[in-house]
């Protein structure tokens, strides 16, 4: 298992890929070129490769890829939703293996990051030797539903009704769709402010115990940065994550022979752990690890740790 308490971690080489439609994408390289190849997928859609991710990753055994997704990080163009859907992104994934002249890999990715990840060995299982996914969302209505309607209104009912309330109110009967088509709006005066109390909202239902529980009550300053993941996010929800309804699940015979590690915070409100439970069950090659008194983020307790042992289990198999 890797050192979280180790000095940080440098790729060792980083370059940009030409994945075609006017894209480039950030790809870095992580641990040893003589290890077993990793690609890690992101989460978002839109938040980019972080360096904490890194930290998943065994220095001495892995070579681990990590990179932006189209429009994310240090990707260019920077936000850019043009030609950005699932099967361009798994395109791309197609692309960076073959650049680097890998034949196989362990794929690694937790929320949007699990969806991509199955998305992506349901497309090319020959290429994957294992997946390690944590928060497992299948990219459905209902799922986005529950995680920014249902779930919030059950568990966090003073949370979303100060996400409402900065909707007029004929369009509080559907928040979801009034969001969306704010932060889909191509003018900064609409999607700004949206982004704000979206990524804001967003990261109080990612922790069990939020370190602050609110959104902002005032408009950020003209020069304050704003949140790339709720943009390409939104894209995603208002085009159903370019996935037929239920494909994900539907597909799951397509991983038989694939050997899986899910990854679950029991008290998960995004990516909750019936979807995890569902996929456990139609994918007989996955073991589903269920971390007690943890909620959504990677950052929760015990879930970096069951990840860095799950990819343990995974990479020499």
């Amino acid at each position: 298992m890797p050192d979280m308490h180790a000095p940080p971690i440098r790729p060792f080489d980083a370059r940009m890929l030409d994945v075609g439609d006017g894209h480039w994408i950030y790809v870095e390289e992580v641990g040893t070129s003589a290890g077993r190849p990793i690609i890690f997928l992101h989460g978002g859609p839109g938040s980019g490769a972080q360096h904490a991710h890194r930290a998943l990753f065994d220095t001495e055994r892995d070579h681990a890829f990590l990179f932006d997704q189209r429009g994310a990080g240090r990707s260019h163009p920077y936000l850019s939703r043009h030609a950005n859907t699932t099967q361009h992104l798994v395109r791309d994934i197609e692309v960076i293996r073959d650049h680097f002249g890998i034949d196989k890999w362990l794929v690694v990715g937790g929320s949007w990051g699990s969806t991509l990840g199955l998305a992506y060995a349901q497309a090319h299982p020959h290429r994957v030797t294992g997946l390690v996914l944590r928060a497992i969302f299948l990219g459905t209505r209902e799922e986005v539903q529950w995680a920014f309607v249902d779930g919030p209104k059950t568990f966090w009912p003073e949370l979303f009704n100060a996400f409402l309330a900065t909707l007029p109110e004929a369009e509080r009967d559907d928040p979801l769709a009034a969001y969306t088509a704010r932060l889909t709006d191509p003018d900064p005066n609409i999607a700004t402010p949206a982004a704000h109390i979206w990524y804001a909202y967003e990261r109080v239902l990612s922790e069990l115990i939020p370190a602050r529980p609110h959104l902002p009550t005032a408009p950020p300053n003209a020069d304050a940065r704003v949140p790339p993941t709720p943009l390409i996010e939104g894209h995603y929800i208002a085009h159903d994550f370019f996935l037929d309804p239920g494909a994900l699940l539907a597909d799951a015979s397509k991983l038989a022979g694939i050997p899986g590690r899910l990854i679950q915070g029991r008290y998960d409100l995004l990516c909750p752990p019936t979807s995890a439970v569902a996929l456990a069950a139609a994918w007989p090659d996955a073991r589903l690890t269920i971390i007690e008194s943890a909620g959504h983020a990677m950052t929760e307790p015990g879930v970096t740790a069951a990840m860095g042992k799950a990819i343990s289990e995974l990479v020499g198999w």
